[in-house]
């Protein structure tokens, strides 16, 4: 498909007032169109990625989100200060704030996104669901305005009835919103909401609304020109969250028919045009499994998740927001538009999946992404980069394209295993498992699909086990492998050819040990057997200090991450799986087994940190008793509040942190004493 009308460039230079990959991904198609770029950045960003692909960088202001990448002030001035003639927001940040638009439009700078009047309707979820239900799109039942107190909240939750939804008016992104089933879930969901609110938009009016069962999230991307040309670009399939925040996309929907794509698009494209809509926007839907679906919010602005529709559309939406806001005529039609193929989007993040998926921040000591065909890598960090606790912690999004669903599915499979982080933990491995879990598979999604499958946390070491046919060969090979390097830089021996693999931190001796031998069967290949099964290992070239192994097992193609581990063994990643790998001969695994274990600290009297963040109260004071499930106390980590409580009846005996504080990860926020008998 033809992405632009003319070759001309729209505008001589552009400001992206952004960060991260998004920064990047709009620089790039500037560049692409001879547009210059200017970047801004924070004082954590000085040495970002961003700030050195564009033209020209302006400093504006400290860490703290407030003080920069929120200060239309400061955004205005350094346009102004460059010469830029137009703006582009990303996503996030100010984005949708009406009054940066009209900053911008007051000062002579074009806005690249909407005119402020359509940011500001669709911005209030009060206003938007009244304009879309006038322009008849299908509205949610729900109560009309905002809810004062937690009084109002249950009288509107019991007169709509349970499950309901409680989210912020001016929210988005997963903040300031909560499910609750009943009413005390509902008291409770409703502060923390509006505390997340109050903090993230400095706006804490509520909604509460009927919660749909087995939802899905499917969203439309329409394009305008705001001249009455408004165009829908099919949906995206969003339905893989967790706390709200989307995980995994893809384009088209495997829910979605054809008349229900006709019908959502047709009520895309009126509430569009019912706003006078210019630019790139998505109209968002919560669907049920008998396909009837509801508006939810528009988004006046690009997606996080918009690759995945410039890969099956064939256009790239930043050039057309460019060339919209320029002011050419949008001369795409309806009937020009058609998928060609699947594409699947996976989010990674420096989190950490088994502890609940919080925040990790440091430095990224290794970062290499993966290529193949139909990949595409968005990111915003390199080798040396920090992840900071100022911004959201997206390391990159990986996009897979391919003819058909499952195609699209293995190819991001494969490239998962194949990238390279060191530094921080990632949801990589996680990321990975959903690919092969039969659920996504067969397309059998709705919003609760991570909170069903995986519960609140993600064990990528007890995945190890249902691979270990794979990954026990393979460790074995890569010890030879080593050992006979050492062998031929030292004095000559003889190698031993049966082995013992420990998979895991289990006790020597258990059932995480698998015994392998393993002959040499030609270059770079070796035949191993393992509980009576044999398989060939193809290496292809793998030497010591490479940190993926290519090759194959029993004939299928694999991609392992390989590195040393700091104590023993190597780290394997792999389908999922992230575990140690300790090597050993089989004398040597007898003997080990038969060493003493040391035992484990005893932390049962502290509570710790699980996250990098902000204090932001402590619920109990020192000699206080508490029962298990009572609040100790919140930690805002990345504009999200996480209540910590207690786990077992204890009495507080200190208080080492205070509301305000900033906590790093494993600090002791509390020391517990037995309670009174």
């Amino acid at each position: 498909m033809t992405t632009s009308p003319s070759d001309a460039p729209p505008f001589g230079k552009i400001l992206v007032a952004n960060r991260g990959e998004i920064a990047c991904r709009i620089v790039r198609t500037a560049r692409r169109m001879g547009v210059a770029t200017v970047a801004v950045y924070s004082d954590a960003d000085r040495a970002a990625p961003h700030a050195g692909m564009a033209d020209e960088a302006v400093a504006i202001g400290p860490a703290p989100s407030a003080q920069s990448y929120l200060s239309v002030e400061r955004i205005v001035a350094a346009a102004r200060a460059t010469g830029a003639e137009a703006v582009h927001p990303g996503f996030g940040f100010l984005s949708e704030n009406a009054g940066f638009a009209r900053a911008l439009q007051d000062a002579g700078i074009v806005f690249i996104g909407p005119g402020p009047e359509a940011i500001a309707a669709m911005g209030d979820k009060i206003e938007s669901k009244r304009l879309a239900a006038a322009a008849g799109v299908n509205v949610i039942p729900g109560h009309p305005d905002p809810v004062s107190d937690v009084g109002e909240a249950l009288a509107v939750a019991g007169r709509i009835g349970y499950p309901v939804m409680m989210k912020a008016s001016a929210g988005g992104g997963g903040k300031g919103m909560r499910v609750a089933e009943d009413p005390g879930a509902a008291a409770q969901g409703f502060e923390a909401a509006r505390n997340e609110a109050r903090a993230a938009f400095g706006d804490d009016r509520m909604l509460v609304e009927k919660f749909i069962a087995e939802p899905r999230h499917i969203e439309i991307q329409v394009l305008a020109d705001g001249r009455g040309a408004a165009i829908h670009l099919g949906e995206r399939e969003c339905s893989i969250q967790r706390r709200h925040q989307k995980v995994i996309e893809e384009a088209p929907s495997p829910f979605v028919d054809p008349e229900m794509r006709a019908a959502m698009g047709a009520q895309a494209v009126a509430l569009a045009r019912a706003v006078g809509y210019r630019s790139a926007g998505t109209v968002e839907f919560v669907a049920g499994a008998d396909k009837s679906f509801y508006f939810l919010e528009m988004n006046t602005r690009l997606q996080v998740e918009h690759p995945v529709t410039e890969a099956v559309m064939e256009i790239d939406l930043v050039e057309w927001m460019l060339r919209i806001a320029a002011g050419e005529r949008l001369r795409l039609r309806q009937e020009d538009i058609r998928p060609r193929g699947w594409a699947v989007e996976a989010r990674l993040y420096a989190e950490d999946p088994a502890r609940g998926f919080l925040p990790s921040i440091g430095r990224l000591r290794r970062y290499r992404e993966p290529d193949g065909e139909g990949i595409r890598i968005d990111s915003g960090v390199a080798e040396g980069s920090e992840i900071s606790m100022h911004y959201d912690p997206m390391i990159a999004k990986a996009i897979a394209h391919g003819a058909d669903r499952a195609q699209a599915a293995s190819r991001l499979a494969a490239a998962l295993d194949r990238f390279e982080i060191e530094g921080v933990r990632s949801n990589v491995s996680f990321l990975r498992a959903v690919m092969d879990n039969p659920r996504f598979r067969e397309g059998r999604l709705t919003t609760a699909f991570i909170a069903e499958e995986y519960g609140g946390a993600y064990d990528a070491e007890a995945a190890a086990g249902a691979l270990a046919d794979v990954l026990a060969p393979v460790a074995a090979a890569i010890h030879l492998r080593d050992a006979g390097r050492e062998a031929r830089l030292g004095a000559p021996r003889r190698l031993p050819e049966s082995y013992v693999v420990r998979l895991g931190e289990g006790r020597e001796g258990g059932g995480g040990e698998i015994p392998v031998s393993l002959r040499a069967a030609g270059d770079d290949e070796y035949d191993a057997e393992i509980d009576g099964r044999r398989a060939r290992v193809r290496m292809a070239a793998w030497r010591p200090g490479d940190r993926v192994f290519r090759g194959a097992v029993a004939g299928r193609a694999v991609a392992i991450g390989v590195a040393r581990d700091a104590h023993e063994g190597w780290r394997l990643t792999h389908g999922g799986a992230a575990v140690r790998a300790v090597v050993r001969s089989a004398r040597a695994a007898e003997l080990a087994a038969r060493m003493p274990r040391k035992p484990e600290p005893d932390l049962s009297r502290f509570l710790l940190s699980p996250m990098p963040g902000l204090v932001v109260s402590i619920a109990v004071e020192t000699g206080q008793n508490v029962e298990a499930g009572d609040p100790l106390c919140v930690i805002d980590a990345m504009k999200m509040e996480n209540v910590l409580r207690a786990e077992r009846p204890a009495a507080i005996a200190e208080i080492n942190a205070a509301p305000g504080a900033s906590v790093q990860v494993d600090e002791v926020l509390m020391t517990f004493a037995e309670p009174p008998r």
